[in-house]
């Protein structure tokens, strides 16, 4: 007979990819919001750039933490 347990270490690495993810999401678009309304200033690029890298990386994190979330549960080893 076998029981599932889950893996606290590996879940609480997921949260913290979620944390980090929910952080990101709320940080990328407000850089691009800056970004776009103030096309003529000098640093128009730099927070674009920035702006579109955080969405990036939200999506990242955010596929990455479920995935060590469904491990943790699920004992996929």
């Amino acid at each position: 007979m076998e029981t599932n347990h889950t893996d606290k270490n590996l879940l609480a690495q997921g949260l913290k990819l979620m944390l980090i993810t929910l952080a990101l999401m709320f940080l990328g678009p407000i850089l691009l919001y800056i970004a776009f309304s103030n096309p003529e200033k000098p640093l128009y690029y730099p927070l674009l750039i920035a702006g579109i890298a955080s969405c990036v990386c939200a999506i990242y994190f955010a596929f990455k933490g479920i995935n060590k979330i469904m491990d943790s549960m699920f004992n996929k080893k």
